[in-house]
C-alpha cells in the first residue's frame, strides 16, 4: 500500500511538473513567436503618383490606442489612429511629391471622433489644399460630423442610395430618478453652482430651466461655428444652411446636389476614376496608401527631429479618478507619479498637457494639478484642450501658463457636488435591516444604509462649499481674474471654447500642434527639440499577457439593432457612477455624458 501511494504520489507530482513545464514553455513559446511575428515588419512601399486614403470610419483619439493580439496579427488597417498621427500625415503628404491627393473614404463611416478633433483635422486639410493638391471625398450616409470634413473636398460624391444629415446638433441626457425611486434607492445631493447639472439625473426627470438654458446657448454656439465654417467652404450662407436644417433635416443625394451641398451623385468607382485622372494612373488599380501605413513611411526632407531636448506631451484622457485608475481613466496617483518623473527629467525642456476629460474626482484633479504646478516652477507647462476639458479637467488646466482650445471645445463647468446614495428602502423591502453601535454622534457618517440627517448633510455641504471656494481661487489666480468675476462665470456652467476665450478662461484658439509650437518658443530651442509622448506604450509581451487575462469584449454600435444601441448607451451612463471613487465623495464633473447628435 505504501509503495502504491508512493508511486501514485510520484506520478501525480511528475504529471504536475510536466504540465507546469509545458504551460511555462508553451506560453513562453507563444509569446516569443508572437513577438517575432509582430517584429518582422516590412516597410510599406509607396509608389509615385499615389493617393493617401483616410477611412472615415477610423476612430481618432488623443492617445495611442490600446493594442490587442488580433490587431497585431490582423492584415487589416489600424482602425484607431491618434490625432497627432493624422495631422502629421496630412502635413507630411503636402510635402511628399509621391502623394498627389487625399481620398476621404466614407464607405463604412461612423465617425465619432469629436468636433474639436475634427476641427484640427479640418485645419490641416485646408493647408493641404493650399499646397495645390486635391481632396476627393466619397460617402454613403453623410453625418454632420463627416460633412464637417468632407465639405472641404474639391469633389464630394455621395452614393445614390445614401442620405445626408443636416438637421442640427443635439444631446439627450439620461435621467435615473424614476428607476432609483422604483427600486428604493435613496439619493441626497450636496452641490454648489446654479448650473451644476451633473446631479440632475439623480434628482429630476428632465432638465432644469438653468441647465436647459446653458445647453441651448452652448449647442447654438457650436452650431453657429459649424454653419459658418461649412458655409464658407461650400459658398452657402449660414442662413441658407439653417433653413435647410429647419425645413428638411435629412436629404437625398439628388436634393443635396441641387442645393450645392455636394458635387456629384455616384458610386465609389467614380471617385476612384477621378483620383486616377489626378494621379495620371493607367493601371487597373489605384495607387494608394492608408493613413495607418503612411505613418511609417519616411519622406525625403520631412523627418522627425532627433534631439536631446524633449517637449513632453502628456495625454490626460478619460474620467478623473482617485488612486491608480484603469487604462481608460486618469488616475490621480498614477499621473502624479508620471508627472514627477517628467519634471525631474533634465532632457524635458517644456511640457504640453493634452486634456480630453469631463472631470471627475476633485481629489484626483488636485493631486495632478499640484504636480503640474511644481513642474511649472522649473519649465513651461502649456495646456491643450481636446474635445472636452471641463470641471476636473479645467481644474487641472489652471496649472498651465497658457491654455489652447478649439472654438468647439467643451470646457468650464466650474462647480462641485456630492451624491449620497443609500439602500435602506430596497434592503428593508427584501427583509434586510441594520443596527448600529457607536461612540460618537457622527461615527456612521459614511454609511449607505440610511439617509443622511440634516446635521450630516450640513457637514457634507460645508466640505463641498470649501472645495468650490478652492476651485474659484485656483481659477482666479491662474487666469488673473477677480474671485467675484470667476464666481459669476462659474456656477457649474458649461462653455464652448469660443465663449470661454471671450470670458477669459482660455488664452488662444489652436490644436495640439499650436500648443507644442508655443512650448518650443517658450524654451528658445529653435528647431532643436523632439516630442516625447506620455504615457508610453507598454511592451508587446505585457500587452499580450494583459489582454489574455483581461480581454475587453466590445460591440460595434453601427452593427447592432437600435434597441441594443440604446442599451449600450445606458451601459456607458453606468460608467459615470463607477467612476465615483473620490475619498471625500466630492466631484467636479460635466453635467451630462457629452454626446452630440
Amino acid at each position: 500500500m505504501i509503495n502504491f501511494l508512493k508511486q501514485t504520489l510520484a506520478s501525480v507530482i511528475g504529471t504536475l511538473a510536466g504540465l507546469f513545464l509545458f504551460t511555462t514553455f508553451g506560453i513562453s513559446s507563444v509569446v516569443i513567436l508572437l513577438i517575432t511575428l509582430a517584429s518582422v515588419e516590412t516597410e510599406p512601399v509607396l509608389k509615385n503618383n499615389s493617393v493617401l486614403v483616410l477611412d472615415l470610419s477610423t476612430k481618432i483619439q488623443d492617445r495611442e490606442p490600446l493594442v490587442n493580439i488580433q490587431d497585431i496579427l490582423s492584415a487589416k488597417d489600424q482602425s484607431v489612429l491618434t490625432l497627432n498621427q493624422v495631422i502629421k500625415n496630412i502635413e507630411k503628404a503636402s510635402k511628399d511629391d509621391r502623394i498627389k491627393a487625399i481620398f476621404l473614404d466614407g464607405s463604412n463611416a461612423d465617425n465619432g471622433s469629436g468636433y474639436a478633433n475634427s476641427s484640427e483635422i479640418r485645419q490641416a486639410l485646408k493647408k493641404f489644399k493650399e499646397s495645390g493638391k486635391k481632396i476627393i471625398a466619397y460617402d454613403v450616409t453623410v453625418s454632420e460630423q463627416e460633412y464637417y470634413l468632407t465639405s472641404l473636398a474639391d469633389t464630394l460624391i455621395v452614393n445614390p442610395m445614401g442620405v445626408m444629415e443636416l438637421n442640427g446638433i443635439g444631446t439627450e441626457p439620461l435621467f435615473w430618478t424614476g428607476a432609483l425611486d422604483k427600486y428604493g434607492i435613496g439619493v441626497q445631493v450636496v452641490r454648489v453652482g446654479e448650473y451644476k447639472g451633473a446631479v440632475e439625473p439623480y434628482l429630476r426627470t428632465q432638465l432644469s430651466p438653468e441647465n436647459r438654458q446653458q445647453l441651448e446657448v452652448l449647442l447654438n454656439n457650436i452650431w453657429d461655428n459649424y454653419l459658418q465654417e461649412v458655409g464658407e467652404t461650400r459658398q452657402i450662407s449660414p442662413n441658407n444652411l439653417q433653413r435647410i436644417a429647419d425645413s428638411q433635416g435629412i436629404l437625398y443625394p439628388q436634393e443635396a446636389q441641387q442645393l450645392k451641398l455636394i458635387d456629384q451623385v455616384d458610386y465609389r468607382n467614380k471617385a476612384v476614376s477621378i483620383l486616377k485622372e489626378i494621379t495620371n494612373n493607367q493601371e487597373e488599380s489605384l495607387r494608394q496608401v492608408s493613413f495607418s501605413n503612411y505613418v511609417n513611411i519616411p519622406v525625403t526632407g520631412v523627418t522627425d527631429n532627433s534631439s536631446n531636448n524633449k517637449i513632453a506631451v502628456v495625454y490626460l484622457e478619460g474620467a478623473i479618478v482617485d488612486g491608480v485608475g484603469t487604462r481608460e481613466q486618469v488616475g490621480g496617483t498614477r499621473f502624479a507619479q508620471l508627472l514627477r518623473k517628467i519634471g525631474d527629467n533634465e532632457q524635458v525642456k517644456a511640457v504640453v498637457i493634452r486634456i480630453n476629460s469631463p472631470g471627475g474626482s476633485a481629489t484626483g484633479s488636485d493631486i495632478i494639478l499640484r504636480e503640474i504646478q511644481l513642474i511649472q516652477e522649473k519649465k513651461p507647462v502649456i495646456i491643450s484642450m481636446g474635445n472636452v476639458a471641463a470641471s476636473g479637467g479645467y481644474w487641472i488646466a489652471t496649472g498651465g501658463e497658457h491654455i489652447f482650445a478649439q472654438p468647439n471645445t467643451i470646457t468650464g463647468s466650474i462647480g462641485v457636488f456630492g451624491v449620497l446614495l443609500n439602500i435602506q428602502e430596497i434592503a428593508n423591502n427584501n427583509g434586510i435591516t441594520w443596527d448600529v453601535v457607536k461612540t460618537a454622534k457622527f461615527a456612521d457618517l459614511g454609511t449607505a444604509t440610511r439617509p443622511k440627517t440634516e446635521e450630516e448633510l450640513a457637514i457634507y455641504q460645508k466640505s463641498v462649499n470649501r472645495v468650490y471656494d478652492l476651485f474659484l481661487e485656483k481659477v482666479a489666480q491662474s487666469r488673473d481674474l477677480s474671485k467675484e468675476k470667476v464666481a459669476n462665470i462659474a456656477q457649474g456652467r458649461v462653455w464652448s471654447g469660443d465663449m470661454a476665450k471671450k470670458i477669459g478662461l482660455v488664452d488662444s484658439f489652436g490644436g495640439l500642434d499650436a500648443a507644442i509650437e508655443y512650448a518650443a518658443k517658450q524654451t528658445d530651442l529653435g528647431k532643436d527639440w523632439q516630442i516625447q509622448e506620455y504615457p508610453t506604450n507598454r511592451g508587446f509581451a505585457e500587452l499580450f499577457i494583459k489582454k489574455t487575462l483581461d480581454e475587453d469584449m466590445k460591440v460595434t454600435q453601427n452593427n447592432v439593432d437600435p434597441l441594443t444601441q440604446e442599451f449600450l448607451k445606458f451601459q456607458e451612463e453606468l460608467k459615470v457612477i463607477q467612476n465615483f471613487n473620490d475619498p471625500r465623495g466630492i466631484y467636479s464633473l460635466l453635467p451630462f455624458n457629452w454626446e452630440l447628435r
